[in-house]
């Protein structure tokens, strides 16, 4: 195995690790929480798994020349031009399943790409200006777990002020498991009302 296959392996695991943290925060909610515009600018927790269902068959698709077997399912650029949050939102002919399922279809297929092209493969990012759109594997992966993971942050908040769960993931929290919560945030806001 040489080395470009080990990092392939790395880049692998650490988006898998992403990709599944991200379908944890979503479990147990109603479809109404999931839907439910968390921030001024409608964050919401299902339209972030389209979106990121969207970019990564964008990245791991049509950058490598690699269709979608069911272009219907996509968001269209006349879709994005009539309304630029298309992607950000489940519409009311689509379940909470519908977009969950997508997006698992999309992690497969994502991971075909990467498993089957070199991480030298050269692509091209249909919406990058032409300067920088000529893209490697590599680079692309690099990219797409820069660009989950900032997601998945939002996710992490936005769930924690839902229900307060929180941590890295169900298998390693990464969070103190018998901390006085209460206790901790109380003493943050005196030294914050402290400050002059």
């Amino acid at each position: 195995m040489g080395d470009d296959d080990v990092l392939k392996d790395h880049l692998r695991a650490a988006l898998h690790r992403t990709q599944e943290n991200l379908l944890w925060k979503l479990e147990g909610l109603s479809d109404r929480e999931l839907r439910l515009p968390r921030t001024p600018t409608g964050f919401n927790l299902l339209g972030a798994v389209k979106h990121i269902a969207q970019t990564e068959y964008t990245y791991l698709g049509e950058t490598f020349s690699r269709p979608w077997p069911h272009p219907d399912e996509l968001i269209t650029a006349a879709q994005i031009a009539a309304d630029p949050q298309a992607d950000w939102y489940a519409t009311a002919d689509e379940t909470t399943e519908d977009v969950l399922g997508f997006y698992r279809r999309v992690r497969a297929f994502g991971d075909e790409t990467i498993r089957e092209l070199p991480l030298n493969a050269v692509g091209t990012v249909p919406h990058w200006p032409m300067v920088t759109a000529s893209v490697t594997l590599g680079q692309i992966v690099v990219h797409l777990l820069v660009d989950v993971t900032r997601h998945l942050g939002q996710v992490d908040i936005v769930r924690e002020g839902i229900d307060g769960k929180a941590g890295l993931g169900e298998a390693k929290p990464n969070l103190p498991q018998s901390h006085d919560w209460a206790a901790y945030t109380a003493k943050l806001t005196a030294l914050a009302d402290g400050t002059r």
